[in-house]
């Protein structure tokens, strides 16, 4: 009887001892198992930091790239766009700035998003490099033009000038010359006196050269007789021709029809004011111009 109870209370004690050790067990493989999840979780935390960071720095590449391209380009549309995709790019550097390295779903959208806005980005990097060659061929082309434009703009100033001394040319050559020019004083019978009481007319008298390139023509010549002191023998003030784009006076004028050869021409003078004695001076005209000169002297 004893015995049985003796044995009785052993195998209660095995099984006891058998099923602490099982707890024991149990405990151990649980504590194990946190244990081992705490570390795997450590890792993946220290992993996602990693991502983190590595996603700020992808952020942040993005951000100064589009500010780079901002300044890069010239098209207002392109330069609002990427402007806007600026802002999403900062909106997410602020959202990774406070998410937990724990939340793994977000950072692993967060992943995603920066990947689809790395593709937005290399699509206007195309975009922008298409519009650099565009605009360096229209500056190349626009350049082209320039030279062009200046190069003609070059020959028709020179050819302008060399138009401008080739009417010179023609005008001078085409200009009426007196020559010959020669001033008698004479009295009432047209004989010459040198004494200026018994001077009645100024006889001027000239030879128009021939001159096969002027036009012909009737013409009018106008003669100045020019005083010792600088005034013009007039018979009106109001016998004026145009001379240099001014009226001056004229003492004669006559009315000859020059046909390109040489033709003499004479004109007079009636003297009806007081002469001082001195130095004269004849200035002849036609078509404009002064085409001859002749000094004289009158005396007492």
């Amino acid at each position: 009887m004893d015995t049985t109870k003796e044995n009785k209370e052993i195998n209660k004690m095995s099984l006891l001892i058998t099923a602490v050790a099982v707890l024991i067990l149990v405990v151990a493989g649980g504590v194990y198992y946190i244990l081992h999840q705490k570390q795997q979780m450590q890792q993946l935390v220290e992993q996602y930091d990693v991502e983190k960071e590595s996603m700020e720095d992808e952020l942040n590449e993005l951000s100064l790239q589009y500010e780079g391209y901002k300044f890069q380009v010239s098209n207002d549309s392109l330069v609002q766009l990427l402007s806007t995709e600026q802002a999403k790019v900062q909106r997410l550097q602020e959202e990774l700035r406070t998410v937990k390295s724990s939340n793994v779903r977000r950072i692993t959208e967060l992943k995603k998003e920066i990947q689809t806005l790395r593709k937005i980005m290399r699509n206007y990097v195309i975009q922008i490099d298409s519009l650099d060659r565009a605009n360096k061929q229209l500056r190349a082309e626009k350049a082209q033009v320039v030279k062009q434009y200046q190069q003609a703009t070059n020959t028709a100033t020179q050819l302008a000038k060399e138009k401008e001394k080739l009417t010179e040319r023609v005008t001078l050559a085409s200009k009426l010359d007196a020559t010959a020019i020669q001033v008698h004083t004479v009295n009432g019978r047209g004989k010459d006196v040198k004494k200026i009481k018994r001077m009645e007319q100024i006889v001027i008298s000239f030879v128009i050269a021939k001159n096969i390139t002027a036009p012909v023509g009737e013409k009018t010549i106008y003669v100045r007789i020019r005083k010792p002191d600088d005034d013009v023998l007039v018979k009106s003030r109001a016998d004026v021709f145009t001379y240099e784009n001014k009226e001056i006076n004229y003492s004669c004028k006559k009315l000859v029809e020059y046909t390109g050869e040489e033709l003499p021409v004479t004109l007079y003078w009636k003297i009806e004011e007081f002469l001082s004695p001195g130095e004269y001076r004849v200035d002849i005209f036609a078509d404009g111009n002064l085409i001859g000169q002749k000094s004289f002297r009158l005396e007492n």
